[in-house]
Parts: structure tokens; sequence; C-alpha cells
């Protein structure tokens, strides 16, 4: 149970990170090349620390991989994280598949569950909550 609290902790934050598009942005140029913290925040309509505050986000989440070169901070895009990410993706789209695939074979099945109102020839009406024969015009109490 350990491990799996832990792997749905990195997924949340895989997910969380992702969920901002200049967090995003980062990713994909990180993963192309590498560049400093300076140089990321020359690319974007923000501050400074706004842009090492996305790149900290990132790389607690795996993300991208931060190094110190000199006086720089030199970050890198991590191709395993976001194969990870892909990973859990296609886990959940193969949970939903099978739920519309279930949902389906439901619908499909004309007589999915054995009503044993229905069975005896009558039902609930809705609209008032008294015993119905299938026969709409009479009702149990008047045979």
């Amino acid at each position: 149970m350990v491990v799996r609290q832990e792997s749905a902790e990195r997924a949340d934050r895989i997910f969380h990170a992702l969920a901002d598009a200049t967090r995003r942005e980062i990713v994909a140029l990180t993963l192309a090349g590498e560049y400093s913290v300076s140089d990321l925040a020359r690319r974007f309509p923000m501050s400074f620390a706004a842009v090492q505050k996305h790149v900290a986000v990132l790389e607690r989440a795996g993300l991208v991989t931060k190094e110190r070169r000199g006086r720089e901070q030199r970050v890198r895009g991590s191709a395993d994280s976001l194969r990870e990410a892909h990973r859990l993706l296609d886990q959940l789209a193969d949970v939903w598949r099978g739920r519309i695939d279930r949902i389906g074979t439901i619908l499909a099945d004309p007589d999915p569950v054995s009503d044993p109102i229905a069975d005896a020839g009558a039902h609930l009406d809705p609209r008032d909550g008294k015993e119905h024969c299938h026969d709409r015009d009479r009702r149990p109490e008047e045979s």
C-alpha cells in the first residue's frame, strides 16, 4: 500500500506540474535543449523569481533536473518522467475504456436485471407510487 500511495503522490505532482501552460512550455523547451534559469526567464513575461518557482515545481515532479555550473543553474527536461506520465494516462484510459465497454454491454442487454414486480406483470408507477399492470388501461386492484 505504501508503494501505491507513493506512486499516487508522484502522479499528483506530475499532473499538477503539467497543468500550467508556462510549465508545459518550460518542459518542452528543456527537452529540446538545456537552458539556464536566466535564459528561461527571458523567454516569459514574468519575473525571474516566478520562473524559478515554476522550475522548482517541475523539479519536484521530476520533469526537469537542475545542475549548478558556476553561477548558473542549468535546467534539462526528463523524458523518463514524461514517459511515466504517458503510462499513467494510458492506465487511466484503459480503466475508462473498460467502464464504457461495460456500460455498452448493459445498455445492449434487453433484460439486464430481473425485476420481480415486472416479471409478475406489474410495475410501480413513479408518478403515484402505485402498482400498475402492463396493460395501461387496468390497475391490479380493478381486476
